[in-house]
């Protein structure tokens, strides 16, 4: 009984993925708000009805490819601003940290891009949930450096916030270079270095 009851936890899983695999194909090319349920079961290939199964809308398909996308993000936003290394080494660490994501998951971040300010509100909810935890974590790493030393909570939690924005900022832009020539791709990395660089200049002088 117990085998029998694990094929059919495994079948479900598997179905429930490929909805979600399915989900996000059809969004390259549209938003979220748009979409249809009988969409993407027909590009699963099961009945409508199987789609209740594992989702009560497509609101709660989005919900569940934004803990996809995003929740395993944390350690790299952590990773990135870690104190390791020096302010340089750090950012561009982060740059290439966030090129690589968004050449290996590009899906996943035009999702995140394009739904952020999107139609549908528990998926807006659940990207803003996620980017305040992104927030706290960060501001957490950022808190044990000697630098931080005199900063008051609040400005640590803006100073990630900012952080996280900037990759935010720095992830759209990879994505919208990903056909681009090398020597544009080159220049998506000099823009976004400057750009963290100038928040990091910023943090240096913030307590004169």
């Amino acid at each position: 009984m117990s085998h029998t009851l694990g094929i059919r936890q495994a079948q479900k899983q598997k179905t429930r993925q490929a909805l979600l695999d399915a989900a996000l194909e059809l969004l390259e090319e549209q938003s979220l708000s748009s979409l249809g349920l009988r969409e993407v079961t027909r590009a699963v290939g099961v009945a409508p009805t199987a789609f209740y199964r594992h989702f009560r809308s497509t609101a709660d398909l989005g919900v569940a490819l934004v803990e996809e996308a995003v929740g395993g993000l944390h350690p790299m936003i952590r990773t990135t601003v870690s104190g390791a290394d020096d302010h340089d080494q750090r950012i561009t660490r982060a740059v290439q940290l966030i090129a690589g994501h968004v050449a290996e998951y590009p899906a996943h971040v035009r999702f995140i891009a394009r739904e952020r300010h999107g139609g549908v509100q528990p998926v807006r909810e659940a990207i803003r949930g996620q980017l305040a935890r992104f927030g706290e974590e960060v501001r957490a790493e950022l808190a044990k450096d000697p630098e931080s030393a005199g900063w008051s909570e609040d400005d640590l939690l803006m100073l990630a916030n900012l952080y996280v924005d900037q990759m935010l900022i720095t992830a759209s832009l990879f994505l919208e270079a990903l056909e681009a020539t090398e020597e544009e791709r080159e220049r998506v990395v000099q823009v976004a270095t400057r750009q963290l660089r100038l928040i990091s200049i910023g943090r240096d002088h913030w307590l004169d």
